[in-house]
């Protein structure tokens, strides 16, 4: 099938040289993924491809979960109790319905580089690559922490509440050497950021039990956090990063802002304004800690989570009820933010993720206005969930180097919670690659494959590794 030719997605001559003699041998620094630390270390196998690819339980691939449902699979299939070798079939019935979808190319690409699989995955064959891939998954070689070694995997940094004690991280850390890769936390404090959300105040207290600040007002938060921010950092930590599903730039003084936390604690409605201001503020110091501690910042913007009320309830959040986000002016109050901070220099290292692509275009230009102090200062991320198709990542790339100097981009990420997703930098790579041989052949940049060689090389793995420090100790 056309998938298993070395060629995939390389239209071009100058496009395949730099993909097979420089790109592909490249390792991998997955900066942003949901790998869950604690099968890193208890490093178990996976009884059958059903549990590796689709799901445990609730917790799993709402990627594939999302097309299941568009193929009419019940539920019980999808994330309910069914039996898992019918979950398996359900999923070859929805991918031979899927061309065109980059989960048809991404499901042939991990079955031929873990599996050596190269036949099309239909109803016919997924029996024959079921008992297969069973036998392997028993092996050595099929543990979470070999999956990630053999896949040249140097760093994984994971998605960490604040709260965490990290406990399975400082585990690992015992086995750096012997794992061949580093497993490192990211701080997402998604709990503290939702002051609406019931809970907030029994969140409060967990942070405050870890960190040893009573928290009662704003500036105890801050306190806390800094406190989290010195515990990360010697875990490793360098990255931080923030979901604004919406967001809107409004400034509050203390007084404001300890009653907004007062109201938040006791579970007391919120006003949008006092959203806002709480947000904001916390947003301001959040920067500061990461400029302090010269940390990298993440932001994730523009998506619409949670849709299907009825199956957030029954299922809960990150199943596949989530959309495109739709707030149009959304980055002018991210560049208000930035306005301000950049007058006590306090803007630390950020790379920006837009679900909605609209955005890409002003971001790429506000980041210019801020660039300054270290090379590409300010980034425009990879194309993000359902922009990280083909053609979603060569816009993503286009616009970067027409605004910016992606030479200096820092590349590719799995977002993933699946130990079966490291294909996805080989896909990012062919096309980053054929982005790079169009323009070779159209004349736009030099026909000298050794400088083009060593660009895709730094855009895979070595701007990553300068630009985030993780391998520098």
């Amino acid at each position: 099938m056309t998938l298993s030719n070395g060629d995939f997605l390389l239209s071009n001559e100058t496009a395949k040289q730099l993909f097979h003699d420089y790109a592909s041998k490249m390792p991998i620094i997955d900066f942003h993924c949901h790998l869950n630390p604690k099968e890193i270390y208890e490093n178990k196998n996976y009884p059958n491809l059903t549990r590796i690819w689709l799901n445990e339980g609730t917790y799993g691939d709402h990627y594939k979960w999302r097309l299941m449902r568009a193929n009419g699979v019940d539920e019980k299939y999808i994330t309910g109790d069914g039996d898992e070798y019918q979950k398996f079939m359900e999923w070859a019935k929805t991918i031979e319905n899927s061309y065109g979808n980059p989960l048809y190319e991404w499901t042939h690409l991990e079955l031929r580089r873990f599996f050596h699989i190269s036949e099309e995955f239909t109803q016919e064959s997924a029996p024959r690559i079921w008992n297969q891939a069973k036998q392997l998954l028993q092996t050595d070689d099929f543990k979470p922490r070999s999956l990630i070694r053999n896949s040249n995997v140097k760093v994984v940094c994971t998605t960490d509440d604040p709260a965490s004690d990290l406990k399975y991280h400082k585990l690992l850390k015992r086995d750096e050497i012997q794992n061949g890769f580093k497993t490192l936390p990211a701080m997402r404090p998604d709990k503290l950021i939702q002051i609406d959300r019931k809970g907030f105040g029994s969140y409060l207290d967990t942070l405050s039990t870890v960190s040893g600040v009573e928290i009662s007002s704003f500036a105890d938060i801050i306190k806390a956090l800094h406190q989290r921010f010195e515990f990360f950092n010697e875990m490793g930590g360098r990255l931080s990063d923030h979901s604004l599903l919406t967001y809107h730039f409004k400034e509050a003084n203390q007084e404001q802002l300890d009653t907004i936390v007062k109201k938040g604690i006791e579970n007391q409605p919120l006003s949008q304004t006092e959203i806002d201001e709480y947000l904001t503020m916390l947003l301001e110091d959040l920067m500061k800690l990461n400029t302090e501690f010269h940390w990298t910042m993440q932001f994730h913007i523009n998506s619409n989570r949670d849709l299907n009320r009825p199956m957030f309830d029954k299922i809960g959040p990150d199943t596949g009820y989530d959309a495109v986000g739709t707030q149009p002016d959304i980055v002018t109050h991210i560049t208000k933010l930035y306005t301000k901070m950049q007058n006590t220099d306090q803007v630390p290292k950020t790379i920006f993720y837009s679900l909605n692509n609209n955005d890409w275009l002003q971001l790429a230009t506000m980041m210019g206005c801020f660039q300054g102090g270290t090379v590409q200062k300010l980034q425009l991320g990879a194309g993000w969930w359902f922009n990280d198709t083909a053609e979603g990542m060569d816009d993503q790339l286009r616009i970067f180097a027409q605004e910016s100097l992606l030479p200096h981009f820092v590349g590719m990420l799995t977002d993933s919670r699946s130990f079966l997703s490291y294909p996805r930098h080989e896909y990012f790579r062919r096309v980053l690659c054929n982005f790079y041989g169009k323009l070779a052949e159209q004349g736009r940049v030099p026909d000298n494959v050794e400088k083009l060689g060593k660009i895709v090389q730094n855009i895979s793995y070595n701007n990553a590794k300068n630009y985030f420090g993780f391998l520098n100790k």
